[in-house]
């Protein structure tokens, strides 16, 4: 994904969003912005999807990197969540998410976060086990 410097992206490396939704009232905070806590859970539900299909079982969130607001979150954008996976190790992987807000009816889209989330492949124990190969 590439930024432009006015804040606007272009859509020529995303690929398809794993989630696309419509914040509701209940998700906005004081300030009329969605709360933080919010975005935080979508980007999770989507790293797990993709981290779940690429281990071909159950995975869990071990980490998650630094995550830094760009923009907020109004109440009648759009959230569309890219993922997309970073890095694999024996047990492990990286995914890599953005979150891009689309607004003015479609008309203006704006990168509002980013964070790599780390998951680990889960055995039957709920322990650690290697990721299937490729």
């Amino acid at each position: 994904m590439n930024i432009k410097t006015d804040g606007q992206v272009e859509t020529d490396a995303r690929g398809e969003p794993i989630l696309r939704l419509v914040p509701r009232p209940a998700d906005i905070n004081a300030n009329g912005h969605i709360f933080g806590g919010w975005v935080l859970s979508q980007m999770d539900i989507a790293a797990g999807i993709v981290a779940s299909h690429r281990a071909q079982g159950p995975v869990a969130t071990v980490a998650i990197d630094a995550m830094e607001f760009i923009a907020p979150i109004l109440l009648h954008d759009i959230i569309s969540v890219y993922a997309r996976i970073e890095r694999t190790g024996r047990t492990s992987m990286g995914i890599r998410i953005e979150v891009v807000a689309t607004r003015n009816r479609g008309k203006e889209e704006v990168k509002v976060t980013e964070a790599l989330f780390t998951f680990v492949a889960l055995d039957e124990n709920a322990r650690p086990r290697p990721l299937p190969a490729v």
